[in-house]
């Protein structure tokens, strides 16, 4: 894997990533990728929400993805190839649906629903208003190993640490350079960071508990993904995620989040749900060795 494409042996840019959301033909209605899990090794689900939204938009090539619905049920590493399998459940005139299986080797990983559509003329419009924040100039920014990516935290050093408390809510600024022309890649790029601060916002709201302790003491995953577009995919300078976690508890996480543009245009929405539990303290008791926890 080479450096641009990102992997543990070279660092990751924005140009490598959309690289790797761009699956390839690879059969009939089959696609193929390949993966970038970073030093962990593991792949983000939302790597995959962002490479079915590619295949189910090459699938249906007149249609734009309106929503993806995508949850992860096996853990995918990021040594072996990638596909996509893309079943076409209606195509009309203004409505489209697909289902994107993902798998690896002879297993399936995770499943994706999607809807997409023709934009349409609006009847009536209104939107809800951006959360009150600075900037991303007033921002804290934060060092993410990604040429061409910022990220600029709204009122929080560093959201993994577990001395970090305060309201179960952040506040990302986020900037890409380049922003990808094709909207079925802008898309992928704008779903893809739906996975990164989700946890991170959850754990906040609790003394003693943060992202850095993920999967040495505390046991996470991204188990599910739901984003919806609102508008034409198209935007300059900077992003706003605001996510905010409604609930925790019974080992699992529920955030739901927004995406303004710079301006405070709402151009997206999504939910996640993450799994939040505990590993046992005597790793002679765990049945999973502490290098091979996902």
């Amino acid at each position: 894997m080479s450096p641009e494409k990102g992997g543990v042996d070279g660092p990751t840019s924005v140009v490598g990533m959309v690289e790797l959301f761009d699956v390839t033909p690879d059969g009939a209605h089959r696609y193929a990728g390949y993966s970038d899990g970073g030093h962990r090794r593991v792949v983000d689900g939302s790597q995959l929400l962002a490479q079915s939204i590619v295949a189910a938009s090459k699938e249906l090539p007149d249609h734009g993805v309106r929503s993806a619905q995508a949850v992860f049920t096996r853990a995918v590493d990021d040594v072996r190839p990638l596909w996509f399998e893309v079943d076409v459940t209606h195509c009309g005139r203004t409505f489209a649906g697909a289902i994107v299986t993902v798998g690896q080797g002879d297993r399936r990983c995770a499943v994706v629903s999607l809807l997409l559509d023709v934009v349409h003329p609006d009847v009536i419009r209104h939107a809800a208003p951006p959360p009150t924040v600075g900037p991303p100039a007033d921002a804290i920014e934060v060092t993410m190993p990604m040429d061409g990516r910022q990220l600029r935290l709204v009122g929080v050093a560093d959201p993994n640490d577990p001395d970090e408390v305060g309201p179960p809510v952040l506040d990302a600024w986020v900037h890409y350079d380049p922003v990808p022309d094709r909207s079925d890649l802008a898309r992928a790029l704008i779903a893809h960071f739906t996975g990164h601060l989700s946890l991170s916002a959850t754990m906040r709201g609790h003394a003693g508990i943060g992202t850095g302790q993920a999967h040495k003491t505390v046991s996470s995953a991204v188990m599910a993904i739901g984003v919806t577009f609102h508008e034409p995919v198209a935007w300059d300078g900077w992003l706003l995620y605001h996510h905010e976690s409604t609930q925790v508890g019974a080992g699992m996480s529920y955030v739901r989040g927004q995406v303004f543009t710079e301006r405070g245009d709402l151009i997206a929405s999504f939910v996640q749900e993450a799994m939040l539990r505990a590993f046992e303290q005597d790793p002679a008791t765990h049945p999973i060795p502490t290098a091979a926890r996902l």
